[in-house]
């Protein structure tokens, strides 16, 4: 189908709650280096085999001032953030994050968001005249006084945050987005041609003005950019566990319908140009219980609050491996993806202010893509029985991949989204000269709703299934009731 590009296993840190602040920066912990950086977090963030992490937002992003951001630490100015209600301290800024990807290691590359809500061109071209260029102008060399010497080298930019939301600080109609993306992106190439750029596409494909605001937005930018954005959320909604689990339906429909819109504009231009996919947000998120605080008028402008703090189930994790499933299988257009968040925000790593960090039920299928879902993605064609969901009609019960490593390996992830039965899977592996089973993980509980929490912080784990085998060519294996399943050939 395609090849994978590492760019698909990205998250996303934003200044929300707890992700920055006692997330991955907490000066006084035990755990924390010279730069106030959590290397219990560092360790989890490594072992989770995240590359591209996106920053610094997300609809914090539309009030973000960067200036706040660089300089002395104790000259930055606190800030009210619109979008959360909260106060910015800006302790944690354009340095700092640079500084945080560099000791994840060499594969965690930036991926830096534009204020195109309360700020345009001029402040575009400023920030990517800080952060890149050499020396021997204003603002490289005021980077250079604020002991970054060497350029940030930031390659790939996010032209705002979901433009199309009426919730985003200066919330524009796709013309007048479409305008001014055009316009940032052009003046920007003219500083680096290089730069690879990611115009704003739907929050979700529930917007009233889905694919119309694609059209419209490409239609300006087509040529000046790479990509065009996705976000996606899913909850279970009125105890609608059936479609819950389905969601990578509506996933894939998301990217296949976003991908039809996009060629469709290069049709029309007569373009030999593909716009690739950058689906930088998704993730579970129970955004109804959100809503809820955001709607009770709790909340007070206070520094770090604790937000959007999901305990994901195993039922949570079950459907966040179909997702990377559903991803895995677009690798050919969707080279660029990010698991929204990274620490304490609907993520899958959860820590404690002065306290441990461990590893939610959505680490381990995340963990598990990034290391073995490398290489070529192949056609997986599925014959499954089904099953009746109310908001996305009938369903598979098994959803599944395949990627073939560098040296022949292949890897298959694959999802029973039965709740009460197991599911026997034969898997015909013609032409791929398989000998052998290396392993067959699993993530299942007797309990759905089982979860790592502080108190049991290893209540969840995968667990090794015996007896699955490779014989003539087809391997046989049982997936167990409502599971993740982690199959490795050679």
């Amino acid at each position: 189908m395609g090849e994978v590009n590492p760019r698909l296993f990205g998250s996303f840190v934003e200044h929300l709650g707890r992700c920055v602040y006692t997330g991955v920066h907490e000066p006084d912990h035990p755990t924390a280096d010279e730069a106030g950086l959590r290397t219990d977090v560092l360790d989890l963030v490594r072992e989770l085999g995240v590359t591209t992490i996106r920053y610094p937002g997300g609809n914090f992003v539309s009030g973000y001032k960067w200036e706040d951001s660089v300089g002395p630490v104790e000259d930055r100015p606190r800030r009210l953030d619109l979008a959360w209600r909260s106060t910015e301290t800006n302790h944690f800024g354009l340095s700092e994050y640079i500084a945080f990807l560099r000791k994840i290691g060499p594969q965690a590359e930036p991926m830096m968001a534009l204020n195109l809500g309360t700020r345009g061109v001029a402040e575009a071209l400023e920030l990517q005249e800080y952060a890149n260029h050499p020396a021997g102008t204003a603002l490289s060399d005021l980077r250079a006084t604020h002991g970054d010497k060497d350029p940030f080298g930031i390659k790939l930019w996010c032209l705002g945050n979901e433009m199309d939301g009426p919730w985003q600080t200066g919330h524009k109609t796709a013309q007048e987005y479409g305008r001014l993306a055009a316009e940032t992106a052009r003046a920007m190439r003219q500083i680096d041609p290089t730069v690879e750029l990611v115009a704003c596409g739907s929050s979700s494909q529930s917007m009233p003005t889905f694919a119309e605001w694609e059209a419209t937005v490409l239609a300006e930018t087509y040529d000046l950019v790479d990509h065009i954005s996705l976000h996606a959320y899913y909850q279970p909604e009125d105890g609608d566990v059936d479609s819950f689990l389905a969601s990578a339906v509506d996933m894939e429909s998301f990217i296949e319908n976003v991908i039809a819109t996009a060629d469709h504009v290069g049709a029309k231009l007569k373009s030999k140009k593909k716009i690739n996919l950058s689906f930088d947000e998704w993730n579970v998120w129970y955004i109804s219980e959100w809503h809820a605080i955001e709607n009770s008028g709790a909340r007070d402008w206070a520094v770090a609050p604790r937000l959007l703090e999901d305990n994901y189930s195993v039922m949570d994790a079950v459907v966040f491996g179909s997702l990377l499933i559903a991803l895995l299988r677009h690798a050919d257009r969707v080279t660029v993806a990010c698991l929204a968040q990274l620490v304490n925000v609907i993520a899958p790593i959860m820590t404690e202010p002065g306290g441990p960090a461990w590893r939610q039920t959505t680490f381990f299928p995340f963990a598990q893509a990034s290391r073995y879902g490398r290489g070529q993605v192949l056609d997986v064609r599925v014959d499954s029985p089904t099953y009746e969901t109310k908001k996305y009609g009938e369903a598979d019960l098994l959803h599944a991949t395949a990627v073939r490593a560098e040296d022949g390996s292949v890897t298959v992830f694959a999802v029973n989204r039965d709740r009460a039965e197991s599911l026997p899977l034969e898997v015909a592996l013609s032409g791929l000269e398989l000998t052998e089973v290396v392993e067959h993980s699993v993530l299942a509980d007797a309990d759905p709703d089982a979860r790592n929490t502080l108190d049991e912080p290893g209540r969840v784990t995968p667990h090794t299934v015996e007896g699955t085998a490779l014989r003539d060519g087809t391997l046989h294996t049982v997936l167990e009731p409502l599971s993740w399943n982690v199959i490795r050939l050679r």
